[in-house]
C-alpha cells in the first residue's frame, strides 16, 4: 500500500489502516510502509525524494513477497501514492494497480499545491495577519518540500502501463480529471458516491474517511481472487 505524501498522508492514514485490516480479514496479505523521510521512517520531510520513494516501494513489494510467499502482487495508492505506484509498478513486478484519486500530472499538481499554500498563508481563520512569502516559502501545507522533489514532481506525468489499472474516483465533479487521457482506454473506473475533500482548505485538519472506498476495494478483490 503506497501512501501519499504530506497532508494527504496524514489525512488518509485512518483509511489506509482500516483498508489494510479489512483486506487482512479477507485473507489477503497486506503490507503498509512509509517512504524515507515520511511517516515513521527515518529521515526528515525535506529529504523526501521521488526516486527514493520509488525504490522504497520496490523494496516493500519484495518484502511482501518474501513474507507472504505470494506470486501475484497488486499495488494500491492514493493521490501521490498512486503516482509512485504507477512509476514503480514495472520495477516492482506488480500484476495490477488499484488507485484512489491518483495524481497523473505532476506539473499541474505542483501548481495546485502552490495555490493552496498561498491561500493557507493568507487564511484569516488561521492567522491574524497574512504570513510573509518568505515565512511560507519551501512548504506545502505545513510540510517542508525540497527543491529536488519539487523539480521531480514538476517533470513527472503518468503513462499507460501494460497491466490492469482500476481507478477509484472520489473527486468532486468540479475537479477536472480524465483518467483515460493519461492512463489509456484500458483503465477501469469505479465511481465512489461520496467525494473526498483532498483540496479543500477549510477541511485541512479533518481526516478523510471513505467507507465507500474500503467497501469497493474489498468487493473488487473478493471477486478478483
Amino acid at each position: 500500500m503506497c501512501p501519499p505524501l504530506g497532508q494527504d498522508m496524514i489525512r488518509s492514514h485512518r483509511v489506509y489502516r482500516q483498508l489494510a485490516d479489512a483486506l487482512a480479514q479477507q485473507g489477503i496479505a497486506v503490507l503498509r510502509f512509509d517512504y524515507y523521510g515520511s511517516g515513521d521512517s527515518a529521515g526528515d520531510s525535506a529529504e523526501l525524494d521521488w526516486a527514493r520513494c520509488r525504490t522504497d516501494m520496490v523494496t516493500a513489494a519484495g518484502e511482501l513477497r518474501a513474507r507472504s510467499g505470494c506470486t501475484r502482487l497488486i499495488g494500491f495508492g492514493a493521490r501521490l501514492g498512486g503516482s509512485i505506484a504507477l512509476n514503480a509498478a514495472t520495477a516492482a513486478r506488480l500484476s495490477e494497480l488499484l488507485l484512489w484519486d491518483p495524481v497523473l500530472d505532476g506539473s499541474q499538481y505542483v501548481v495546485a499545491l502552490d495555490a493552496l499554500q498561498d491561500a493557507l498563508r493568507a487564511d484569516p481563520m488561521r492567522f491574524g495577519e497574512p504570513r510573509t512569502y518568505e515565512d511560507a516559502a519551501g512548504q506545502w501545507l505545513g510540510f517542508p518540500v525540497g527543491a529536488g522533489l519539487r523539480r521531480q514532481l514538476d517533470t513527472w506525468r503518468a503513462e499507460p502501463l501494460p497491466m490492469p489499472v482500476r481507478v477509484f474516483d472520489s473527486l468532486p465533479p468540479t475537479a477536472a480529471h480524465d483518467w483515460n487521457l493519461l492512463l489509456g482506454d484500458a483503465v477501469n473506473v469505479t465511481e465512489l458516491p461520496t467525494a473526498a475533500s483532498w483540496d479543500e482548505l477549510d477541511r485541512l485538519e479533518h481526516a478523510i474517511l471513505s467507507p465507500d472506498l474500503i467497501r469497493a476495494v474489498g468487493d473488487y478483490l473478493r471477486v478478483a481472487a
